[in-house]
């Protein structure tokens, strides 16, 4: 293994250590990549990541090809130095790779191995080539149309919405401050398009820059092996809770200076099936309607009152007229 592969700065633990448990894979021993994913403890997500970057840097080829009864393979490549479509091509058939044969006698390739992964099998009928298509060209298009991830394409974030235009170019922005303003933070073009989702769900959420710089910068260790990783965690485990509707409407009236409809309002102490509001003069803690059913109680109270005593007088008079007769 080269010091190339240890130092290269743009591969990632991940795929530098997919890459080595490759290479030191005894010969006859065909494992395919995602074997060797799972038995170095190696993520889905994380395995996507590394074999896109060894894809784009050139130690990993891939080819799927259609057989015999429409069953369906796939080889796969990989180096220890970088290769080129062309060159990746020779190595896989046996050829040499430039126009000169090599000079002694014929030995095991040490640029690299490949095995074929046929696990995933599916019969299917091939597909006819059309009449007038020549075998060579139909090689040479069905090799163009391979697959392969664009390492300029941003990797989606799973559970993190997408986000508005706008938003996501102030969240890319955002974070390209904060990364250049902190050097073990810095981020690629294609790292801060794929982080930008995430910074823009903080922004949703109602984080501000000041929140986000904190989160992203406090407590950093001396050496940061991959800044994208550790900004993503610790932007998906710092994510600031969802604001409730009263919140959400509240940064919204703060954001266009207006006044919310319920401003000045106070809730009822009186008794109601669902709490009522209303907005009170001086210091009542009762709405008009409970106010007038007190009074109303008040003033039958008092009606109360008066015709009892009345009635008591009555009462008297008549127990002492009999007692004169």
């Amino acid at each position: 293994m080269s010091n190339e592969i240890i130092r290269h700065p743009r591969l990632s633990s991940d795929a530098a250590r997919l890459l080595t448990w490759q290479l030191s894979l005894p010969e006859g021993i065909d494992q395919p990549l995602s074997e060797t994913a799972k038995r170095a403890g190696i993520k889905k997500t994380g395995f996507i990541r590394a074999k896109r970057q060894l894809a784009a840097e050139g130690y990993f080829h891939e080819w799927r090809r259609q057989g015999e009864g429409g069953r369906w393979s796939t080889t796969q490549l990989i180096s220890n130095v970088p290769l080129s479509a062309q060159a990746a091509i020779a190595v896989r058939d046996g050829r040499p790779a430039g126009h000169i044969p090599a000079v002694g006698q014929p030995e095991n390739r040490p640029v690299g191995r490949s095995q074929k992964n046929t696990e995933q099998n599916i019969d299917n009928p091939p597909s006819p080539p059309p009449a007038s298509a020549n075998p060579e060209d139909a090689h040479a298009q069905a090799e163009e149309k391979e697959e392969l991830p664009s390492p300029e394409a941003p990797e989606p974030t799973p559970g993190v919405p997408a986000v508005p235009g706008p938003l996501a170019e102030r969240s890319a922005l955002a974070l390209a401050v904060v990364s250049h303003g902190e050097r073990r933070l810095r981020l690629s073009g294609r790292e801060l398009a794929s982080l930008a989702p995430l910074v823009g769900e903080w922004f949703h959420r109602g984080a501000a820059m000041a929140d986000l710089r904190e989160a992203l910068t406090d407590g950093l260790p001396s050496m940061v092996h991959s800044p994208a990783g550790l900004i993503r965690h610790r932007l998906l485990r710092k994510m600031p809770p969802v604001p409730t509707f009263a919140e959400q409407r509240a940064a919204e009236l703060r954001a266009t200076g207006r006044q919310s409809r319920l401003s000045g309002t106070r809730e009822c102490q009186g008794e109601h099936v669902q709490a009522q509001l209303f907005r009170p003069v001086a210091d009542e803690v009762l709405c008009p309607q409970c106010r007038h059913e007190v009074a109303a109680a008040s003033q039958n109270a008092e009606s109360g009152s008066a015709a009892a005593a009345t009635l008591r007088g009555a009462i008297t008079v008549r127990t002492a007229a009999n007692g004169v007769t």
